[in-house]
C-alpha cells in the first residue's frame, strides 16, 4: 500500500467525516477493509492538520476544479497523474488516481466541502492547497478560465484573504508587477519597504510552516518559498538594491 493508502488508513481525522468523508467513502471501503481507520494524530487545539486530511482535501479539490470546464479529458487526468508522481512517487501516484477518478464520478458540493476545511485546518496549510490547485491546474501547461475563476471561488471559501490569494496566483499566473503582488505590496513601495515585505513573506511561506503534512507537501512549499525569493531578486536587480 503507498502513502495515499497509509494516510486513510490513519490519521484522515476530521475529513473521514461530512462532505469529504462521503466522497471518498467508496475507496475507504474497498481499499482499506484490512485497515483500521483512525482519527486525527492531532486535536484541533494543535491548529495542525493531519497529512490524511490534507491529501484527502486536495484530491476533491483537485477533482473539483478538473470538472470546472464541464468534462474531464483523458489527457488532463494524465497529466495530474505526473504531478502525483513527481510529488509522490509512483506507487501513491497510482493510488492517488484511482482514488481521483472514483471522485470524479461523483457530485462535489465544493461550498460545503470547502467550509469543512476551513472550519478544521490551519491557515497555512490552506495556503498549500490552494497553491497545490494552481500547480496541478497549469500541469498541462495551459489553465482554463472556468478553473481560475473555481480556484478564485475556493479561496474565499475557504478564508483565503485576497492578499494572499493575489500573491499565489501571481506565482502561477503573472500580471503586471508580478513580483510586487507577490510580495503583496505596491511597486511605490521603498526600497525598506521591500526588504520588510520580503521578510514577511519569507516568513508566511517557510516551508517549516507546514512540515507537519510531511515531506512530500514540503516539497511543494519549497517551491512556493523559492518563488517568493525569485520575487525579490528581480525587484532587487531592478532597483539596483543591495
Amino acid at each position: 500500500m503507498g502513502r495515499f493508502g497509509k494516510w486513510i488508513g490513519g490519521g484522515l481525522g476530521w475529513a473521514i467525516g461530512g462532505p469529504i468523508g462521503g466522497l471518498l467513502g467508496f475507496f475507504v471501503g474497498s481499499m482499506v477493509d484490512n485497515t483500521t481507520v483512525r482519527t486525527s494524530t492531532y486535536s484541533l487545539a494543535d491548529d495542525r492538520t493531519t497529512p490524511g486530511a490534507f491529501g484527502a482535501s486536495l484530491l476533491v479539490l483537485i477533482a473539483a476544479v478538473m470538472k470546472a470546464d464541464g468534462k474531464v479529458v483523458k489527457s488532463e487526468l494524465d497529466y495530474v497523474k505526473q504531478f502525483f508522481v513527481r510529488q509522490f512517487g509512483s506507487n501513491s501516484a497510482a493510488e492517488a488516481t484511482m482514488m481521483l477518478k472514483d471522485i470524479l464520478k461523483q457530485d462535489i458540493p465544493v461550498r460545503d466541502v470547502c467550509s469543512q476545511i476551513s472550519r478544521n485546518m490551519d491557515y497555512s496549510s490552506r495556503l498549500q492547497l490552494l497553491q497545490l490547485l494552481y500547480n496541478v491546474s497549469l500541469a498541462d501547461g495551459n489553465i482554463q478560465p472556468s478553473e481560475v475563476q473555481l480556484i478564485d471561488t475556493i479561496a474565499g471559501y475557504l478564508g483565503i484573504s485576497s492578499s494572499d490569494l493575489l500573491s499565489i496566483k501571481n506565482m502561477y499566473i503573472p500580471e503586471t508587477d508580478s513580483s510586487y503582488k507577490i510580495l503583496e505590496i505596491d511597486r511605490l513601495a521603498s526600497n525598506d519597504e521591500v526588504k520588510k515585505a520580503y521578510r514577511r513573506m519569507a516568513i508566511k511561506y517557510h516551508p517549516d510552516k507546514v512540515s507537519h503534512l510531511g515531506e512530500e507537501f514540503k516539497k511543494a512549499a519549497d517551491e512556493k518559498f523559492k518563488k517568493v525569493n525569485e520575487a525579490y531578486e528581480k525587484i532587487k536587480k531592478e532597483r539596483n538594491m543591495v
